[in-house]
């Protein structure tokens, strides 16, 4: 057995010594070039038991050795993905006596060559690293031989494989080109073979840190290693130099054999074979590059995790992460916008607050929303545009993108993730919608009352109660929201309790309205029959339910020298009347003006914006925001004025 190991080893010496005599005539060699611009060390030596012990005093091994960058393997999938590394590689001028072998052969040739290196450098990892690092470890106890196993993965295998079969191929056929001038039905052969590979690749990131992390922790673990890497047969590269060999072989087979397919004649015999070959290597690459991709997924997903704390209930390794960003967060009590962060996975969207101590995790995960049942729609708001609406079972958010850009990007990968739901799951297909049935309603609809988090209204969208139309006050009058419908209601409208099953079934304050169907039960003193006031009229009435609706700024002595500004609507309902209120969503206005028989008039002031209501001694002043704005309101009130209705529900529609 001793025996065959010291023939196996003197073969492999054997072909070193020739490649490093062949290198030398075919030193600018496209194949010996590595795929980030480094050159393959050309003084590669035989790998006798001497020639990995370390140099004797004096002597000098040239530069020190060099390290792999880490982002080095993402760099090689983008090239695998986009195809650039198969390009044809076209020779250059040549000179010698092989100018006479045929093109393809010569391709051959250099496969042949190329493949004797690689197989010594396999030798090099697996029977002198590997080997070398396994007995330091059985001998000393200094580091687990499970950690040196996990660093090399199957590289055994591959050495095996490509020593004892796909090497001796190689060289048979070309000893015997004469009578068989062909490689493709050997390479069809092997060719599946290759796609053990993908473990290997799979394999090497974390291998790379297993490595570093026991160069600095274990002493003995790194004199074995620097003591091999001194030496003259690892050509002053560092261990993981020699572990990236394997991860860059595949693609320089196929851009070899796909030269070595463009110089075959067309009458060839091989032809037919070597293009099936080609498309085999191609499938191994493939099959390499999904298993980067996926190394990548779980790489990028488990430092998303340690950015949110690592918690148990969100740590899934099945997780995919679709989108992250920074959003802002509009609040239903204050009035600026408050900086939030989104991570969007193909199952749920966390909403996190960033940690002013950013020691350990970076983010504080507030919310999740469940994309099973999620909707999302853009909002109409002239005071924060770029803004939308991301409902969910557990909570609404209204959120604020950087631009429109943004915003579309946002809404585009929410959707796509609440459709591949749709589709893991179709007992959610009544529940997930999309933003076509949803934008003109952005209340919750009557089966969902409960069921999912409310749109909370704003505070300062109100003045009064949106149920019993008191106005509000610091005092005696505060501002509370129902957790069923998110209304903004007193004290005294939402005294009241019912269980929520968004929120676990756990009782939550609500509305009388919303208790009523919740409970089903009918309170004595319910103020459902109150006689509406004349006016009681919602200023909350859409674009599409009005004539025309915009903030005005009240001027005059009703209101003071400058007034507040007030939210005016002209309904389709009552196109002859101007209702001002005081926010947009109450329920009462303080002012209404029947607009018959007023005179419209531009301002004294010389203001663009400004236009007056005059009749019988009374005047009225409005400030637009626009002039645009102001011609629109000036037309609507002369038609109102003169006594103008609208006959359909679209005609005259002068909405902002």
């Amino acid at each position: 057995m001793e025996q065959a190991n010291v023939e196996q080893q003197a073969s492999v010496c054997n072909l070193v010594a020739v490649f490093s005599n062949s290198r030398t005539l075919r030193a600018g060699s496209r194949a010996h070039e590595l795929e980030d611009g480094q050159a393959i060390p050309e003084h590669q030596q035989p790998l006798t038991p001497e020639s990995w012990e370390a140099p004797h005093v004096g002597e000098t091994v040239g530069s020190g050795p060099r390290t792999v960058s880490r982002t080095y393997l993402t760099s090689l999938k983008n090239k695998l993905s986009s195809g650039a590394w198969r390009k044809s590689w076209q020779p250059g001028a040549s000179q010698g006596p092989e100018m006479q072998e045929p093109e393809e052969k010569r391709v051959v040739r250099e496969l042949l060559e190329t493949e004797q290196a690689y197989v010594a450098r396999l030798y090099l990892l697996d029977q002198v690293f590997f080997q070398e690092l396994l007995r330091e470890a059985g001998r000393s106890k200094a580091f687990p031989e499970d950690v040196v196993r996990l660093i090399f993965s199957n590289i055994s295998s591959i050495y095996c494989f490509h020593a004892q079969f796909f090497l001796p191929e190689l060289q048979r056929r070309l000893d015997d080109w004469t009578t068989t001038p062909r490689i493709g039905d050997v390479i069809q052969k092997l060719a599946p073979f290759l796609k053990m590979y993908s473990e290997y690749v799979k394999n090497f990131e974390r291998a790379a840190e297993l490595l570093a992390t026991w160069m600095d922790k274990s002493q003995p673990f790194q004199e074995v290693v620097s003591r091999i890497q001194r030496s003259k047969a690892s050509g002053s590269l560092t261990l993981q130099h020699h572990m990236l060999e394997p991860v860059q072989r595949i693609p320089r087979y196929e851009l070899l054999l796909k030269e070595y397919v463009q110089k075959l004649p067309a009458q060839s015999q091989d032809l037919e074979d070597a293009q099936r070959a080609l498309d085999m290597i191609f499938s191994a690459a493939q099959h390499s590059n999904a298993a980067i991709a996926e190394m990548e997924r779980l790489q990028g997903l488990w430092e998303v995790y340690q950015r949110l704390g690592l918690e148990d209930d969100i740590v899934d390794p099945s997780n995919t992460l679709l989108r992250e960003g920074p959003v802002l967060k509009i609040s239903f009590r204050r009035s600026d916008p408050m900086e939030r962060y989104l991570f969007l996975f193909n199952n749920m969207l966390l909403y996190c607050v960033p940690r002013v101590l950013q020691v350990g995790a970076q983010f504080q995960v507030r919310t999740r929303i469940d994309v099973a049942g999620m909707k999302v729609r853009e909002l109409t708001d002239a005071e924060f545009p770029h803004s939308f609406l991301v409902s969910g079972k557990q909570r609404t958010l209204e959120l604020q993108a950087r631009s429109q850009e943004e915003m579309v990007s946002w809404m585009q990968a929410c959707q796509a993730a609440i459709d591949q739901a749709e589709k893991r799951n179709e007992t959610f297909k009544a529940a997930v919608q999309g933003p076509e049935g949803d934008t003109q309603e952005p209340e919750l609809q009557f089966e969902e009352l409960g069921l999912r988090a409310p749109q909370w209204v704003r505070d300062k969208m109100v003045t009064m109660c949106m149920r019993c139309q008191e106005p509000f006050n610091a005092l005696t009058r505060r501002r509370h929201h129902c957790r069923a419908c998110g209304y903004v209601v007193c004290a005294k409208c939402s005294d009241y309790r019912a269980e929520l099953k968004y929120d676990h079934n756990r009782p939550n304050r609500v509305c009388l309205a919303c208790y009523t169907l919740l409970t089903g039960n009918v309170l004595p003193d319910s103020k459902e029959d109150k006689r509406r006031g004349i006016l009681e009229k919602g200023a909350s009435v859409g674009p599409d339910q009005s004539l025309i609706c915009s903030f005005l700024q009240l001027i005059g002595d009703k209101w003071g020298r400058c007034g507040p500004r007030g939210w005016c609507v002209i309904p389709q309902d009552d196109p002859l009347v101007l209702y001002v209120y005081a926010a947009p969503q109450d329920i009462r206005a303080h002012t209404s003006i029947p607009l018959l028989g007023y005179q419209v008039t531009s301002g004294p002031q010389g203001d663009p914006r400004i236009f007056q209501l005059q009749q019988s001694g009374q005047l009225y002043t409005f400030k637009a925001e626009s002039e645009e704005l102001q011609g629109r309101w000036v037309r609507a009130i002369k038609r109102a004025a003169s006594g103008w209705t609208p006959e359909g529900p679209g005609e005259g529609d002068m909405s902002d």
